[in-house]
């Protein structure tokens, strides 16, 4: 006897009942760059359809993901000066607490997660205070606490530290309950590697270091034990939900976290995995759509509840227009 699968893919009707791995605008979160100004909305070069909005382009931007279903969007910051300890990361009036007070105050009900790093704000473009050549772990700390609780002053739902000092998380942690932000959760990017895939990224955020890499605090992409360690840490000092970042070159990861985390795991599908599709799509050698849905599903598959992609609104409309 023969046995055949191909009686389960014989019509649409047939594979979309059953389907294993679903994707909805739900699953999506959408990264946003701001920075001081009006009227702006300026092409980021490496990264087609991507933009650096000011405060008011940024509104409609944000209402086009609502309206999309995309529920939630987190904020990258262009400040409007950098120093060595990128002090207006905390400071009232800068460009994602301004951000946040405008979304909250148009959207209230959307899901607002901010950054939380230092590199976009210090003359050094490091995630922490440098001491000598280093980036000096603990004597970061009170700044990444000091930058989370203004963003939750302004409205932030959500803050997500991406700087991998050790024990951000658990003096965030204490930062936020000491200030009575009790109810504002703390997504982690606690699995981040030192990776290639970022280079849009920073031309996008203006945040490339001045010196050296990151390598000495960011994960080695050959370790996969150690990515269960720091999720692990993480989850210990009070993560609600953590990360995995990038996301298409360790799907092995997103599973092997998944297996052994019970929160919510996002994986973020970066701005070399988004250039390099955009990139080839333009040039005819793929099917830029396909190949989106292919890879986001592929992220789902592996384990993660949720995506923070560039592909946010495009994706959503699509299935939107499937459904």
């Amino acid at each position: 006897m023969i046995i055949r699968p191909r009686r389960l893919r014989r019509t649409r009707a047939i594979r979309d009942m059953v389907r294993e791995t679903h994707l909805s605008p739900k699953d999506f979160i959408a990264p946003l760059f701001v920075k001081h100004g009006k009227n702006l909305k300026d092409p980021i070069q490496s990264m087609p359809g991507q933009f650096q909005f000011t405060p008011d382009t940024l509104m409609a931007e944000a209402e086009e993901l609502w309206n999309s279903g995309v529920p939630a969007l987190i904020l990258f910051g262009l400040p409007d000066g950098k120093d060595a300890t990128g002090s207006r990361s905390w400071a009232d009036d800068s460009i994602v607490q301004i951000a946040i007070k405008a979304i909250k105050d148009h959207l209230p009900d959307m899901v607002v997660m901010t950054d939380v790093c230092l590199c976009e704000y210090t003359d050094h473009g490091h995630c922490g205070v440098i001491s000598g050549r280093d980036v000096d772990n603990d004597a970061t700390l009170d700044l990444l606490a000091r930058q989370s609780v203004s963003h939750c002053r302004a409205g932030a739902d959500f803050v997500a530290p991406s700087d991998m000092m050790d024990g951000r998380i658990g003096h965030i942690r204490h930062a936020l309950d000491d200030a009575g932000f009790t109810d504002r959760g703390i997504l982690s990017y606690a699995v981040k590697y030192a990776s290639a895939f970022y280079g849009p990224f920073r031309d996008a955020a203006e945040s490339a270091p001045q010196f050296g890499d990151r390598t000495g605090y960011q994960m080695d992409p050959a370790n996969a034990l150690e990515a269960i360690k720091e999720a692990e840490l993480d989850i210990e000092e009070g993560a609600d939900m953590i990360m995995v970042k990038p996301a298409l070159p360790y799907l092995d990861i997103i599973a092997r976290v998944r297996d052994v985390s019970l929160l919510p795991l996002a994986a973020y599908n970066v701005s070399g995995e988004y250039a390099m599709v955009k990139a080839a799509a333009s040039k005819g050698w793929l099917d830029g759509e396909r190949a989106m849905m292919e890879m986001l599903l592929a992220i789902k598959r592996a384990g993660a509840d949720l995506i923070l992609t560039y592909f946010a609104k495009e994706a959503a409309r699509k299935l939107r227009n499937e459904s």
